[in-house]
């Protein structure tokens, strides 16, 4: 296999930044897939009156939310400047359109 010629190589990396996503665009949720990554949010958030069994402690609402507020505590529990250790280690998997999806789906939830 002959090697790409040295002009189609920095062709390829001047190109890349344009094909990457516009970080000034929003990403777009999508509820259907964010319902099936809240799952495990249920355990904790889908408790009547929203309390968790041990330890005892309030454990906010969630469904009905605003997207932008979902969005922007999933995002600092993820980068750490949100503190909450369970929360913290749920929103490590979390991509941004996974943060998005999530937010789209629980937005939609009447609280």
């Amino acid at each position: 296999m002959r090697p790409l010629p040295i002009a189609c190589l920095a062709l390829a990396i001047i190109a890349a930044p344009a094909l990457a996503a516009d970080p000034a665009k929003p990403l777009v949720g999508d509820a259907k897939q964010g319902h099936m990554l809240t799952y495990t949010c249920q355990g904790c958030h889908g408790i009547d009156g929203y309390k968790n069994a041990y330890p005892n402690y309030h454990v906010p609402r969630i469904g009905g939310q605003s997207k932008e507020y979902l969005r922007l505590a999933l995002s600092e529990y993820r980068d750490g400047s949100r503190k909450h250790p369970t929360m913290q280690a749920q929103a490590q998997s979390f991509s941004d359109q996974d943060i998005a999806d999530i937010a789209a789906f629980l937005s939609e939830l009447k609280p």
